[in-house]
C-alpha cells in the first residue's frame, strides 16, 4: 500500500502486522492473546450493543439490520463472529495482506463480511450504526485524528466500541515486559508503552468527536487458569462503550 500524508496508519506498524498476517487464525500462533480474550470481548459487545439497540442478547442473530465498521480489522477475528450475530460487517485495514487473509478466511467459512484496504479516512461520514476500533489506537501516529475520523463514520445515536492498553506501570510490567519478553506471547517490539492510552484520554478524544463514553470494563488474565475475564480494574487492558450524540 502506498501511504500519503492523509493516512491515519503508521507504515512501520502496518509492516509489522502485515509480516505476521498468515498467523491471524492460528490460535497458538503470534495472535494467541487475541484468540484467548476474544470470547470476553465478544460477550461485552453483545451485552452493551443489545442493551443500546433494544435487542435480545440471547437471540442467535440479535443485530439483523444493523451495520458495523471494524477499523483495523486485521485478519477478521472480530468481524466474522459479529457478522454471525447478524451485523452487516465491513472490515477495513491498512495492511493488504491482512485484508487478503481475512477475505479468504471469510469466504472459506461462509461468513459474509466485506473487507476493504484503507483507514477511517476512506469511510463516508454517518454511514454505520456501530464503529469499533479494538487494539488499534495504540498503533496509530495521531490518535486524535484517528478517533475523530472513526467517530465521523457513526450515524447519530450509533455506538462506538474501543479497546486498548492503559499507560500505567502495571501495564508496562505485564503487557510490555511480561507479554513480549517473559511469556513471549507477542513478538518483541509489538507495543510501544509510550503510545498506550489512558481511559481519560480515550474518553476525551471521543468527547471532542461528539461521542460520549458510557462505560469502561477491564480485562484480567489469570495465570493459574490461563483464562481472561472482565474486571473493574482498568490498569492494563480495557474495553469501552460509547454513544454518538443525536444532535
Amino acid at each position: 500500500m502506498e501511504f500519503t500524508m492523509t493516512t491515519t496508519a503508521s507504515p512501520e506498524e502496518v509492516a509489522r502486522f502485515t509480516a505476521m498476517a498468515e498467523a491471524w487464525w492460528d490460535p497458538d500462533g503470534k495472535f494467541k492473546p487475541l484468540h484467548r480474550f476474544n470470547p470476553v470481548r465478544l460477550a461485552f459487545m453483545r451485552r452493551e450493543l443489545a442493551a443500546h439497540f433494544g435487542r435480545d442478547p440471547q437471540a442467535m442473530r440479535p443485530f439483523e439490520g444493523l451495520t458495523l465498521l471494524d477499523v483495523g480489522c486485521g485478519g477478521g477475528l472480530l468481524s466474522e463472529p459479529l457478522a454471525r450475530m447478524g451485523f452487516t460487517v465491513t472490515g477495513i485495514d491498512a495492511g493488504d495482506r491482512n485484508i487478503a487473509i481475512a477475505s479468504i478466511h471469510a469466504e472459506q467459512s461462509g461468513v459474509p463480511v466485506t473487507y476493504r484496504l484503507g483507514g477511517p479516512e476512506d469511510v463516508e461520514p454517518s454511514s454505520f450504526d456501530v464503529v469499533m476500533a479494538m487494539e488499534v489506537i495504540e498503533h496509530v501516529p495521531d490518535p486524535d485524528r484517528f478517533i475523530a475520523l472513526a467517530a465521523a463514520a457513526l450515524k447519530p445515536g450509533g455506538a462506538f466500541l474501543g479497546a486498548t492498553l492503559n499507560r500505567t506501570l502495571k501495564s508496562f510490567a505485564l503487557a510490555k515486559v511480561g507479554a513480549e519478553y517473559l511469556l513471549q506471547w507477542l513478538p518483541k517490539g509489538t507495543h510501544d508503552w509510550k503510545k498506550f492510552v489512558r481511559p481519560s484520554e480515550f474518553a476525551a478524544m471521543l468527547r471532542k468527536a461528539g461521542v460520549q463514553t458510557r462505560c469502561f470494563n477491564g480485562l484480567d488474565y489469570s495465570l493459574l487458569t490461563d483464562s481472561w475475564s472482565e474486571t473493574q480494574s482498568l490498569d492494563v487492558n480495557y474495553l469501552l462503550f460509547a454513544v454518538k450524540e443525536t444532535a
